[in-house]
């Protein structure tokens, strides 16, 4: 532990402790060693943020767009310079490569700079006729939940127009990706955000989410994470009516037609899936191919998967990390046991790589039964299942036939499929 990172709450424009001085540890998912702590908020700090918040908010509410706008661009410029040891930070912390945790950082970065240059168009009022206009006003206090897969970009993300728009924000950050909440917020500060404006918290996520949208101070609730999590939230924000902002899970299924160019269709499908070792909602993960090109497909994407190489983040030959947390390998075996037992095929993959980390190989499962959980659980993580099709109309039946809609993909050089496709699937 000696040699462990430590970080704090920023409440009120200062970096501290949380009032019980307890932390939480942050763990390597590559080693499984403890790599930073992280404390941990309790009610009176939760209380402070709120407090401190809210007496931020007419004054930011009323300082000139342009002049919200420059912070955030200063801030934009300051990540960038500390963006290479950020990165370093964030793949030790959640186990993807360092290039996507560099990819990600530039895409945070960006994030903040457009904002920044955009603030001033977010108040301009919008003409309605003689007499008539719309003035746009700044909502009030908002609470942003990030999650650990993304946490960089998502963060800027939620920060940037909110901070843009004139509202104060309390940020509770991912307790399994702190660094990267500490380093955007920290730029913030540098770039000279006011007291109060923004507050970053960590901590048991229900006991915070809970205590927060529970004040009538909160006006906003954005969220990004699962479906059931955000059910619980947005329940939670009724009871202020409290205006929600959520980005849940998905089970995003590909369409691969008899037309299809695999040589595209199947580099571009691995790329997609297998980032982030395959733990984003809007990966690939129910393949859907046309009969007459099953074999073949199934084939030549079995061999591109195998020839994924899979190591430690930091090491620039690797294109997968492991996964980031223990909980994340017990889905993976969970939902592939379930497949299995009910009649599936493992052509690749499935079972964790025995070595120290969170590994799990790029996984492909073919002759799912309709009813197993892996086709109807967002799998978050690096497990494909591929079955035939023969007609259109039943592609599009079995790509809807989940609960989620946030995202879908399709081959097909064919005008009229496309028209057909894109009409028939809920995403």
């Amino acid at each position: 532990m000696s040699d462990a990172k430590s970080y704090e709450l920023f409440i009120n424009g200062k970096w501290r402790a949380g009032g019980s001085r307890a932390t939480l540890p942050v763990i390597n998912p590559a080693t499984e060693k403890v790599f930073a702590s992280v404390a941990s908020a309790t009610v009176s700090d939760l209380d402070e943020a709120l407090a401190s918040a809210e007496r931020s908010r007419k004054a930011w509410s009323s300082r000139p767009a342009k002049e919200r706008g420059e912070i955030l661009v200063s801030a934009a410029s300051i990540l960038a310079e500390k963006a290479g040891a950020a990165a370093r930070d964030l793949s030790s912390e959640q186990g993807k490569t360092i290039a996507e945790a560099t990819g990600e950082y530039a895409r945070a970065v960006e994030t903040l700079e457009w904002n920044g240059r955009h603030a001033d168009e977010l108040s301009t009022p919008i003409p309605l006729g003689p007499n008539r206009m719309i003035v746009p006003e700044a909502l009030g206090v908002v609470a942003a939940f990030t999650p650990w897969n993304y946490p960089a970009v998502l963060i800027a993300r939620k920060l940037a127009p909110a901070l843009a728009a004139g509202c104060p924000v309390i940020l509770k950050g991912a307790e399994e990706t702190p660094s990267v909440a500490v380093h955007i917020v920290e730029s913030l500060r540098q770039a000279g955000i006011p007291e109060g404006v923004v507050n970053l918290v960590f901590g048991v996520p229900v006991h915070i989410s809970r205590h927060l949208l529970s004040s009538p101070i909160v006006k906003v609730l954005t969220f990004t994470g699962s479906t059931a999590v955000g059910k619980q939230l947005a329940t939670l924000a009724a009871n202020n009516l409290q205006r929600c902002i959520l980005e849940l899970g998905g089970h995003s299924p590909v369409i691969v037609c008899e037309d299809a160019d695999l040589a595209k269709a199947i580099p571009a499908i691995s790329e997609y899936k297998f980032e982030c070792a395959g733990q984003s909602c809007n990966a690939p993960s129910r393949i859907l191919v046309a009969r007459s090109r099953y074999e073949e497909f199934l084939f030549r994407m079995t061999e591109a998967v195998r020839k994924i190489r899979i190591g430690p983040p930091d090491d620039p030959a690797t294109q997968m990390g492991p996964m980031a947390n223990a909980r994340r390998i017990e889905a993976m075996q969970r939902l592939t046991k379930d497949a299995v037992e009910g009649g599936a095929r493992i052509e690749t993959g499935g079972i964790p790589l025995d070595r120290p980390g969170f590994y799990w190989p790029p996984t492909i499962l073919t002759g799912v039964p309709k009813q197993a959980r892996v086709l109807h659980e967002e799998p978050f993580g690096p497990i494909l299942t591929v079955a035939p099709f023969d007609t259109i109309e039943e592609a599009i039946d079995e790509a809807n036939a989940t609960e989620y809609g946030l995202a879908a993909y399709l081959f097909t050089g064919a005008a009229d499929t496309q028209q057909r496709l894109v009409s028939g699937l809920s995403a």
